[in-house]
């Protein structure tokens, strides 16, 4: 009942910009003295084509009137200016004491205590604003360029590794479980996958894909045995993932996780994951000691964590 009562104030509440020169509402005491607004940047699990339309949009956005660049989240239920952004946001009502921010591939989700009126709401969106709008533009942008990354699988799909291009062919005869050669200056780097040409897009990717790991064992476990002596640590066991938002995790065992898709970026970018998790076995945290750590063996990791968070690895499937 308390859930129903809230969505009806929600929704008849006056929606920001109706009433000009009324200012917001009051933020209750107990809010305020609450911890921080909490702001997280969600890497987007799905991706969806982007239309710009106009020559002054900021990119990822679509115009709705005016040329106005619009961020609206499907579930939204409000819409607010920040700025010279029009956005539509999702609310989610609930017992929390803070107001969350997450910024995903639909759009704004906020998640705010039931005791907090819309206009306070409103009123740390715009506290945010900046923030906010930024990271609508960097996710959507982001969700742009992995869409133009999708894998078509078929005999010639091509795809990066360690930075450079390599050539998926179906070669009847060749092994099942693949034979690589090496780019030469007649040709580029093949796999040569011992499939039927009547396989399935599915067959091509799930080979290609058990290629690609034993690859990345072979690799990561080479650069775990570089670095992890020069750095005062052991490592007792790498496991291999897939995660969608996650490139690597360390456990306080020794487990060292790595995504193998990480295998599409240039080896100074793989060496930068593996000596961050090497770190995390000295200090499980981002304190300023591990940081330290990370920059004594790579003094330029700055540069290469930006490359890993700008650029776009190829999206395998689309589930």
């Amino acid at each position: 009942m308390r859930e129903l009562l809230q969505l009806a104030l929600d929704f008849f509440a006056p929606t920001a910009g109706q009433t000009a020169g009324a200012s917001p509402a009051p933020l209750p005491e107990n809010f305020r003295r609450s911890r921080p607004l909490e702001l997280t940047d969600k890497a987007p699990e799905a991706t969806e084509t982007i239309a710009i339309t106009g020559p002054d949009l900021l990119p990822g956005a679509t115009s709705d009137w005016a040329g106005m660049a619009v961020f609206r989240h499907p579930q939204a239920r409000r819409e607010l200016r920040l700025g010279t952004v029009l956005v539509g946001y999702a609310l989610v009502r609930s017992r929390r004491r803070t107001i969350g921010f997450t910024v995903g591939a639909e759009g704004l989700s906020v998640r705010a205590p039931h005791a907090v009126p819309l206009t306070g709401i409103d009123a740390a969106l715009q506290e945010k604003a900046d923030w906010i709008v930024r990271k609508l533009v960097e996710t959507r942008a982001r969700a742009a360029r992995q869409n133009l990354a999708r894998i078509v699988w078929q005999h010639g799909t091509v795809l990066p590794l360690l930075g450079e291009q390599f050539c998926v062919c179906l070669v009847p005869g060749a092994s099942v479980s693949g034979v690589f050669l090496e780019q030469s200056a007649e040709a580029k780097a093949q796999l040569q996958l011992g499939l039927p040409p009547t396989a399935s897009a599915d067959q091509l990717r799930d080979a290609t894909a058990a290629w690609l790991g034993r690859r990345a064992r072979q690799h990561f476990t080479a650069r775990l045995d570089y670095f992890a002596p020069r750095m005062g640590v052991q490592w007792t066991r790498l496991a291999l993932t897939n995660a969608r938002t996650r490139w690597g995790s360390a456990r306080s065992d020794g487990t060292i996780r790595l995504n193998w898709r990480l295998m599409h970026f240039t080896p100074d970018v793989l060496d930068y994951v593996v000596v961050h998790e090497l770190a995390h076995l000295r200090f499980m945290d981002h304190s300023a000691q591990f940081w330290a750590t990370v920059e004594a063996e790579l003094p330029h990791y700055r540069a290469l964590r930006a490359r890993l968070q700008a650029e776009t690895s190829p999206v395998w499937r689309e589930d």
